[in-house]
């Protein structure tokens, strides 16, 4: 069975402690992800784990009431344990979210 590990490079606007903050809790309230890193001067949080990452932008959106842009998907394949496999779906294209909710209504 092949499991789906993905790496997702967002753009945030925290612009103070106060939007860190609420950025920092609605990633720690995600069960999916096994890392974050937040880059409070460049403005981008890079998070890994097991997800889809569409629903991880959507749901922090909504929990931090941000803008919410991705900028760089990787998704790699786990097969039993052994060697990693690199498939990059997404690289340096603008995702806005704001712009595609329409999208995803009619997708589900």
């Amino acid at each position: 069975m092949t499991e789906r590990f993905c790496c997702m490079v967002m753009r945030i606007n925290i612009d103070c402690n106060g939007c860190y903050r609420k950025v920092r809790r609605a990633l720690l309230e995600t069960q999916e992800l096994d890392t974050h890193l937040i880059e409070m001067k460049q403005s981008k949080v890079s998070v890994c784990g097991k997800f889809k990452p569409q629903e991880i932008a959507i749901r922090i959106r909504k929990k931090t009431n941000r803008r919410v842009e991705i900028l760089e998907i990787q998704e790699f394949s786990i097969n039993n344990g052994q060697s990693h496999e690199e498939k990059p779906l997404m690289i340096s294209s603008s995702w806005n979210l704001e712009s595609n909710q329409n999208l995803f209504a009619t997708c589900t």
